[in-house]
Parts: C-alpha cells; structure tokens; sequence
C-alpha cells in the first residue's frame, strides 16, 4: 500500500494514499510505518463510518 510522508522538524508525518484524511506521525520512519498499519487495520475493520477513499477513474 503506497503512502505519502514528509519529516518536520524531528517528526515524520504521513498518510495512506487511498485515505488521506487519516495522517499519523511518528519519531522515525519505522514508528510512522508502525502507525499507518494501525490506521489501515482500522479504517478496513469498518468500524470507523464515513470513511472516503480514492480510486482512479478510467476515461475513454
């Protein structure tokens, strides 16, 4: 699953690609990564309603 992150100042920052309104951050890259596993078992548990996603759309 492909995710998106950046560091400030000492903290990583970051979210899953497919549900960007779900961002995390950790002290290391290892911490985020560890935190955005958490999010994805979450949001796919369907316990958290309303959750948007992002898909591609094919045009002709």
């Amino acid at each position: 699953m492909k995710y998106v992150y950046w560091q400030d100042g000492d903290m990583w920052l970051g979210y899953l690609e497919e549900f960007p309104d779900y961002m995390t951050q950790g002290e290391s890259i290892d911490e985020l990564q560890e935190n955005l596993k958490d999010i994805h078992e979450e949001v796919a548990s369907g316990n958290i309603p309303g959750v948007r996603h992002v898909a591609e759309l094919q045009l002709a």
